[in-house]
């Protein structure tokens, strides 16, 4: 797993979003463009980025970890790691044809962001 590494320095703060109504590959495309960024790079980045459903909780979860770290220069703080996880996953039936019936999985993740001091 390429998100549990940390990339530089000390950790210096944190968040997380659980039970987020997507799947993870969603949300891991969105990671592996920002991971090893600073924040003002990762905020541009994802300004930019057009993955509609991914992007907004992203960007949320990045503003609520550098409003739990107190640093005096956040925009310089880099993103050390960042991983999203499989939540639990709801299981629904569609009817098919003939009296058959097709399983639907609505997955959803746990998405975890920790912000580093640059070395």
């Amino acid at each position: 797993m390429a998100g549990k590494k940390r990339i530089v320095g000390e950790m210096v703060g944190r968040a997380s979003a659980r039970f987020q109504p997507m799947g993870p590959r969603k949300i891991r495309y969105v990671a592996d463009l920002i991971r090893g960024k600073t924040v003002a790079e990762a905020q541009v980045i994802l300004s930019l980025l057009h993955r509609p459903s991914a992007v907004p909780v992203v960007k949320r979860l990045l503003t609520s970890a550098v409003a739990n770290c107190n640093h005096p220069d956040a925009d310089s703080l880099v993103i050390g790691r960042i991983w999203a996880d499989g939540g639990p996953t709801l299981k629904r039936w569609r009817p098919r044809a003939f009296g058959r019936a097709n399983r639907i999985r609505k997955r959803s993740c746990h998405i975890h962001i920790e912000l580093t001091e640059p070395v």
